[in-house]
């Protein structure tokens, strides 16, 4: 743990989840954007629109970002 000019210990450093920020990133006003699964493999079965409507990202729910709000500080 770190210390400060004075001597006293600090509250530990809230860490980043690195699996969380490598999925999620954060916009502009806050909220959660993530990347719509089903574009890694088995894409010739896929229409070419179902593909190209994947190709954008979505935001997270409200529901679920509460949940992920406290593992990307």
């Amino acid at each position: 743990m770190g210390r400060d000019a004075i001597g006293a210990t600090k509250m530990p450093k809230m860490k980043t989840h690195k699996g969380a920020a490598k999925r999620f990133k954060r916009t502009a006003s806050g909220k959660l954007k993530r990347y719509r699964p089903g574009r890694r493999h088995l894409l010739d079965c896929k229409t070419t629109k179902r593909k190209r409507n994947l190709r954008g990202g979505a935001m997270v729910s409200e529901a679920d970002e509460k949940r992920f709000t406290h593992l990307l500080p």
